[in-house]
């Protein structure tokens, strides 16, 4: 049968046709109605870097997949997109370029949304926002006063990291190797007045609603179960010998109370109450104190740390031993928000302790032993899990044999039968410290009025917008030199007062995003028939880097967001779903220059193992993360024009399941640019058949369309598309092959159309108007499997051979193993192998296959 044209697959020609046409129907257009049910998928919103990756094309195809299928399902689909926009990165191109950090955000934004939209994503482009946006911040400011007046935000004075070059406060994560990610300076602990919001009061109720997070990957859960640290110990006190007046208790809270007696110091942060008394009284504790400082406030740095001390000649009752005296050391290694800012150390059981105790000629008593070997703790530490049974020398009980768990409880319980201290329940997980000394972020909203103190600023004046007229030419906070805008009148008095200069964490402006999606441009936080209809988010899509911080703030911002009034009790946990993608990996290219430094080469530099200009051969890494730095990143825009979007999608999809990374290779986008091509001629020789008589192959080209549909749809609601693609390689296959009548290709060309949709909308729609599908495939329901049709007449079962497949042969669906023995026995292939004798071995596995030994 002849093709309806010469011409060849397209995608420059094809894709934006129909993006247009989407556009112009508003397809993707968001819509309220309570007649229909809803689903919310929402991709974690990129940072306006300039440019967008392989991984944003994967991670924005995952989520466009599922926008897709969900809008063919008949659903109301919510997938929107929006930047999260404030950071340093603005502000140090500000500071190394010049420019202001507002034109370099709002312009990459302009440009990475530009390269985005030729990716025919389902996106509501009508709710886009960044998070810069005034309308947006001043939304989270009014928030925050709720938040404050709720009791969910506080103001105190915190030790943090402190830059001494940036001059601003930094988060852990911006701490490398004790250094400031920017300067390179030595970061410092220095202890400044912070906002914070209260998220340890909801510390039990964030773990406990892990539980309940079933489709959540269990990494995750578990990764925030360990961030979150629910431990159980005993809270008690020491009596002090020759202490300061007022000091004549230290608190100590200790998670192994087995080990007590075992003591053999006390040690007590650097910003211990005490410590900072000595501190003031002796330069040679200033001088300690000081070092300790030098450190960072990381439990990163603390670690690396040299672990040192300083002897205070101050000394401890044991709480069972008036006549047994510890030491009180400062030491480096105790952070002052964890527990009270004191622990006890019992070296024989705890590494860090036993290092410190042989550093200073501390001793070292055994409590427990091995149950076979009672050898007593040298140069290692004996520290046994908690759930091992170990035989206690020294315990509360005496001499028997006892789990860790049970020792501790046992303790706890003898400790408060004597009076000394009590049980406790605590959480590693701190309050969170919002405040940063930086421009680019949301301004705090309250005032410093001498008159009232700290004022929260009255709604109706915000949003507190950002000034324009700011340089960056010195380090520091812009604000605080700013010379008018700090400037403000007390809501309260209407005295003269100073606006707050620190600005929000970022981590907050993407706490809360997913609410305001649902109503974008509100006169308040959220609208409340929106909230009730969209939230909560159906499944949320984004790497595992986010597994803590973001979406633990972000469940703590939705409890917060409840108990303020701006979103329902049900949304309490504002992700009903979770999947965390793979990245996109690349290989590396290196050469080495004159003094053996390496060199990086972008991919298109390089061809066949040797550089385009000079030949000279490159050393390959393979399969490592996109990165900039070491040039290995594939730009989407060129593979776009090259090869179009569709092809992009679908090599995204369909290399490995989408958990796992995905390597980018040339030969792996040009094959299923291929694919594409192949799939687009199939459509254009099947349009112009007739429709002729149908047969049996009609039946079996019924039946597999039939099975298609089924096992896409299953692999689309399991998120495993790269098993969607492989069904839909074999349909495709197998409708090439048929003799079925042109009426039969042509209803299977249409379903093949529609469930390759999802992954290639542009080709999808393409195929259906060749068809002849009525208005947009992209509009059109999901096609649903006919159950009769799955039913199986026949199967066929592969013959292995000495573990080798050999042969196959089909077989009634229904037949008994005795009746299938004998057919395999019969087989060509079989008898030869035989060769005349019986075989060793004869397996059959009922539908799936044939194992004969020989």
């Amino acid at each position: 049968m002849a093709s309806q044209s010469d011409a060849r697959y397209s995608p420059q020609g094809i894709e934006s046709r129909w993006q247009q046409a989407w556009d112009n129907a508003e397809v993707f257009k968001a819509r309220r109605d309570p007649a229909r049910q809803k689903y919310y998928v929402l991709e974690m919103f990129p940072y306006p870097s300039g440019r967008i990756h392989m991984g944003h094309v994967r991670n924005y195809t995952m989520g466009d997949v599922v926008a897709r299928y969900k809008l063919a399902q008949g659903f109301s689909v919510l997938h929107p997109m929006g930047w999260d926009a404030f950071g340093m990165p603005a502000e140090n191109a500000a500071m190394e370029q010049g420019g202001h950090p507002k034109d370099w955000t709002y312009g990459n934004i302009a440009v990475m949304r530009e390269q985005m939209k030729p990716l025919g994503l389902s996106i509501d482009w009508s709710r886009e926002f960044a998070t810069c946006d005034p309308e947006y911040y001043g939304q989270q400011q009014a928030m925050f006063i709720d938040m404050l007046a709720a009791g969910l935000v506080y103001r105190k004075n915190a030790v943090v990291n402190w830059d001494p070059v940036d001059m601003t406060v930094l988060a852990n994560e911006q701490v490398i190797d004790g250094k400031g990610w920017r300067s390179g300076a030595e970061v410092e602990r220095r202890e400044l007045t912070q906002w914070f919001f209260k998220i340890s009061d909801y510390s039990e109720e964030l773990l406990a609603a892990l539980d309940g997070l079933a489709h959540w990957p269990e990494k995750v859960r578990l990764m925030q179960r360990n961030w979150i640290g629910q431990s159980r110990g005993l809270q008690f006190a020491f009596s002090t010998v020759a202490a300061p007046e007022g000091f004549d208790r230290i608190e100590v809270y200790t998670t192994r109370p087995d080990t007590l007696m075992g003591a053999s110091f006390v040690g007590i942060s650097p910003d211990h109450p005490l410590a900072k008394h000595l501190e003031r009284h002796d330069p040679k504790v200033a001088d300690f104190v000081a070092e300790c400082r030098r450190i960072g406030t990381t439990e990163e740095a603390l670690e690396k740390a040299e672990k040192k001390g300083f002897d205070t000649g101050i000394t401890v009752r044991h709480p069972f031993d008036n006549e047994w005296e510890l030491p009180v050391y400062i030491a480096n290694f105790i952070l002052m928000d964890y527990g009270t800012g004191a622990i006890f150390g019992c070296p024989a059981h705890d590494q860090r302790d036993l290092d410190f105790a042989r550093k200073y000629g501390l001793p070292h008593p055994d409590v427990f032993v091995a149950l076979d070997d009672e050898t007593p703790v040298t140069d290692t530490a004996f520290v046994p899990p908690k759930t091992d049974r170990v035989r206690f020398i020294r315990g509360f009980a005496g001499e028997q044999e006892q789990t860790g768990l049970e020792a501790v409880e046992a303790a706890i319980s003898f400790c408060e039968s004597q009076g000394v201290g009590h049980g406790v329940t605590q959480y590693r997980l701190r309050d969170w410290g919002l405040s940063r000394q930086r421009y680019w972020g949301c301004p705090i909203p309250v005032v410093h009025c001498p008159t009232c103190g700290v004022v929260p600023e009255a709604k109706e004046n915000l949003p507190v917008r950002l000034p324009d007229d700011v340089t960056f030419d010195q380090p520091g906070n812009p604000l605080d030199r700013h010379p008018t805008w700090r400037q403000c009148t007390c809501p309260k008095c209407g005295g003269a007062a100073q606006r707050e200069t620190d600005t929000m964490d970022t981590f907050v402006d993407s706490s809360w995003y997913y609410a305001r999606f649902t109503s974008p441009h509100a006169a308040t936080p959220t609208d409340a028939e929106d909230a009730a209809y969209w939230m909560n988010v159906d499944q949320y899509i984004g790497g595992i880097e986010h597994a803590i911080l973001h979406l633990l703030y972000s469940r703590f911002f939705a409890r917060a967001m409840v108990k303020t009034g701006h979103l329902p009790e049900s949304a309490s946990e504002p992700f009903n779903a979770l999947f965390t993608q793979g990245m996109v990996t690349h290989e590396i290219y290196l050469t080495r220059d004159a003094k053996g430094r390496a060199v990086y080469h972008l991919p298109e530099d390089v061809e066949d193992g040797k550089l385009r200009t000079t030949g000279e051969a490159v050393t390959v890494i393979p399969s490592a993360k996109m990165s900039k730095s070491k040039k290995n990143v594939v730009d989407p825009v060129n593979i776009i024009e090259a090869f179009g979007a569709d092809t992009a999608r679908w090599f995204v999809m369909s290399d490995s399941p989408p958990e796992r990374d995905v390597e980018w290779t040339s030969a792996g986008a040009e094959a299923a640019f291929k694919h594409l091509g192949r799939v687009w001629a199939l459509s254009d020789r099947i349009a112009v058949m007739e429709d002729g008589t149908p047969s049996d192959a009609d039946t079996d080209l019924m039946r597999a369309m039939h099975r298609a549909i089924a096992d896409c749809t299953r692999a689309i609601e399991n998120f495993a598309f790269n098993k969607a693609i492989a069904e839909l390689y074999a349909f495709t296959n197998t409708l090439s092959k048929s003799q079925a009548s042109g009426a039969a290709q042509k209803t299977s060309m249409r379903i093949l159309a529609q469930l390759m949709a999802p992954m290639v909308p542009h080709l999808a729609e393409e195929i259906w108007t060749m068809q002849g599908g009525q208005g947009l495939i992209a509009q059109a329901a999901w096609p649903k499997a006919d159950p009769a049709m799955l039913v199986r007449d026949t199967i066929t079962l592969p013959i292995q051979i000495n573990g080798k497949r050999r042969a196959e042969i089909e077989v009634p669906a229904g037949m008994g193993k005795e009746e299938v023995e004998k057919l395999a026995l019969a087989h060509d292939a079989v008898v030869k192998a035989l060769g005349g004798t019986a075989p060793r071995k004869l397996i059959v596995v009922p539908g799936r296959i044939i194992n004969v030994v020989v």
